[in-house]
């Protein structure tokens, strides 16, 4: 069980403890002939010192059968084992405490004959015990929910992750491939930037999430790449605000943005297409943009539904859809959205968090 968990547990427990001793101080007062008011205290405090040591006895001896979570009937039948044990040291114990306070003191403890104060003490403390394992059943249960939830979506997540690598791979070889037949000594140093944004992926290896200046490392070297092949048709302007640099994207998020402008705009022209990439911070939103001028976007393209199931831009268009739907939901948006006269604005909203 983890620190909220336990936390949790423990604050219920001393929360029933304290209305039980103010209910009993209450009770005590309204006697005519009342005592002193430290033994109304004293009852439900010895009360409350046992069954707090027999709680973290039974918990510490059961919470290996928190794997049984998931059919609770045989999570409650270890715990209800634990019942003799509470009727047959609970009120011995309970009861002790009071009669040897009362003796330092002086007074003598008086009491139902203890056939009937076991008997009335172990039906009280049984009731409070299920009431309490009830409790402990659903924290415990929404805790193991939670995890379950927490490592689904981290294993998605790193699925999602590892398949933009080999598919950001692929297409920079193939532009290699096509340099080679043309221009071997651009086709080589293109290699050579390959390699370099290859080796700035080994810093985010097996990661989900990266700082924004990790991610435009990655995406100034996928750039070289492409401007490699379409020399003199792509004209690339920066406009990064530098109070984002330490908020966390999505690993590889701008470059399969970017990566369909080329392949849907650039590579269908003769022209140069100019293609402005931007990075902007308001208050605790970080607004990323990829926009060119000469793109058309199909009919229904433009959802700005992060969840969407529509195939505009293709895989990687698609995965930063889920992506960001695992880790931010509704706090993130996406959109594409057709600038007039012509061209493309690919835009992310999403929660700046360091």
């Amino acid at each position: 069980m983890n620190r909220r968990a336990t936390l949790s547990l423990v604050s219920a427990w001393l929360l029933f403890w304290a209305l039980m001793v103010t209910t009993a101080v209450q009770d005590f007062l309204r006697q005519d002939d009342h005592g002193p008011l430290w033994q109304p205290i004293l009852w439900e405090s010895s009360s409350m010192a046992v069954a707090s040591l027999l709680l973290a006895l039974q918990r510490l001896c059961t919470r290996r059968h928190d794997v049984l979570l998931a059919t609770p009937s045989r999570w409650f039948a270890r715990q209800a084992l634990w019942l003799p044990v509470w009727w047959i040291l609970f009120t011995p114990l309970a009861f002790g405490i009071r009669h040897g306070v009362y003796a330092l003191l002086g007074a003598e403890y008086r009491h139902e004959p203890w056939g009937e104060t076991f008997l009335y003490e172990n039906v009280k403390i049984s009731v409070f015990i299920i009431i309490f394992t009830l409790i402990t059943f659903g924290v415990l249960s929404y805790r193991a929910a939670e995890q379950a939830n927490a490592q689904l979506r981290t294993a998605q997540l790193h699925q999602l992750t590892q398949q933009m690598q080999p598919h950001f791979l692929f297409n920079a070889l193939n532009t290699i491939s096509s340099l080679m037949h043309t221009d071997v000594e651009r086709a080589d140093t293109t290699l050579v930037q390959l390699a370099d944004v290859l080796r700035a992926t080994l810093d985010i290896s097996g990661q989900q999430q990266a700082p924004l200046l990790t991610e435009l490392r990655l995406l100034r070297g996928y750039a070289r790449l492409m401007e490699e092949r379409f020399a003199d048709r792509v004209q690339i302007e920066w406009q990064i605000d530098a109070a984002c640099g330490d908020c966390l994207v999505p690993v590889m998020s701008m470059q399969p943005l970017l990566e369909n402008v080329f392949k849907h705009t650039v590579e269908r022209r003769r022209g140069v297409t100019k293609i402005a990439i931007s990075a902007q911070r308001d208050g605790g939103v970080l607004l990323l943009a990829i926009s060119d001028d000469a793109g058309r976007l199909a009919e229904g393209a433009g959802d700005a539904n992060i969840g969407g199931t529509g195939d505009a831009g293709g895989i990687g268009v698609r995965n930063l859809r889920e992506r960001l739907q695992a880790l931010h939901g509704a706090q993130a948006t996406f959109r594409l959205m057709q600038l007039e006269p012509a061209g493309v604005r690919a835009e992310m909203r999403l929660p700046c968090v360091s």
